[in-house]
């Protein structure tokens, strides 16, 4: 068992080593901490955490760095998230602002989160899948090419130009509209393609050529609102911190540009009752990440919950990151409750 001084000075360890990158001695920590004990006292209380895997030696006779298992122990024990300054809340606010749409939204999270860490920043989309079709609009923007828009009460915009086989005027289209905003308007996501599905796949084979197009069309779009996304930025910090992997990057990069291992990961995280999770190093192993930590926030969407975090290697500021995340969800949060309520 570790005495309570003993995690202490495991504390001691994972902040000297995350601001240093240099291993960790015992009389730095004397040094640097009002223990009240001599530097021997702290070298056998090293000796236990080494013994429980807490901690271990890179070379021979040097100090000691934190294990993943140790970064563990103070993430879920021992971190005190740190508040935010007064710049980073105004980063955060100012940055948040005023977004165009959803995609302009979680384009400005991630930018902000990687700006405030600097690490890769990685946000979910909130899911549609159970979110319901406000609005359905036809644009003509010509005799044969529609341009269709589809609103969700989640905040879900598709936007798809679309070729017809014959040519429509504005009666026709807005007869086309009427049809198909009477099928799926306040309809689930997956019910309106079902409705969709049946009108294209019906017995007499539907004379108007044009209805079908479209309606295949919109099951399409409506398959793209059920699909999980994820946004990222901050990539290139990657190669600015290459040396505090231990192995190979390549795997990170590879997750990074594919994103279903990423969306795999994010979406099966633990999260605490605050909705704060991390999960670090060897824990990732499963993804083919296990050089890699990740810190996450929960946030609330009007369809659910969904997550925006940071990944980077498991040296990495935990209290800070997750500081960082969980601000930033708070505000994603409260934007999107904000634009549910402007409906």
């Amino acid at each position: 068992m570790v005495s309570e001084r003993g995690l202490q000075v495991l504390r001691a360890i994972v902040q000297d080593y995350v601001e240093t990158h240099e291993p960790v001695g015992s009389r730095s920590i004397v040094d640097r901490y009002s223990f009240g004990v001599s530097a021997a006292t702290i070298r056998n209380d090293m000796a236990l955490l080494e013994d429980e895997e807490l901690i271990t030696a890179p070379h021979t006779s040097s100090g000691r760095v934190p294990t993943d298992k140790g970064y563990r122990v103070f993430v879920d024990h021992l971190a005190q998230l740190r508040p935010l300054s007064v710049a980073q809340r105004t980063a955060i606010e100012s940055f948040l602002t005023g977004p165009t749409d959803l995609d302009d939204l979680m384009i400005r999270t991630v930018r902000v989160l990687t700006q405030l860490t600097g690490q890769v920043a990685l946000a979910q989309y909130p899911s549609f899948a159970r979110a319901h079709i406000t609005h359905l609009e036809l644009v003509a923007l010509a005799p044969n090419r529609v341009l269709i828009v589809l609103v969700t009460d989640a905040g879900g915009v598709s936007q798809r130009l679309t070729p017809l086989p014959v040519d429509v005027d504005e009666a026709d289209t807005a007869v086309l509209r009427a049809r198909l905003s009477a099928l799926i308007t306040g309809q689930a996501v997956s019910d309106a393609a079902e409705r969709l599905q049946n009108l294209v796949a019906a017995e007499d084979q539907t004379k108007d050529v044009a209805l079908r197009t479209l309606a295949a069309v919109v099951i399409e779009e409506l398959g793209e609102f059920r699909q999980e996304r994820l946004v990222m930025a901050g990539a290139a910090t990657l190669a600015r911190r290459e040396q505090d992997f231990r192995g190979s990057i390549h795997p990170i990069l590879e997750a990074i540009e594919e994103q279903v291992t990423l969306l795999r990961l994010m979406g099966e995280m633990v999260t605490d009752e605050q909705g704060l999770g991390a999960s670090i190093g060897t824990e990732n192993e499963p993804f083919g990440l296990g050089e890699a930590s990740i810190v996450a926030s929960n946030y609330a969407a009007p369809s659910g919950t969904a997550r925006v975090g940071v990944m980077g290697p498991t040296r990495m500021d935990y209290p800070s990151n997750l500081a960082a995340a969980r601000a930033v969800a708070r505000y994603l949060s409260r934007m999107l409750d904000e634009d549910e309520a402007g409906r």
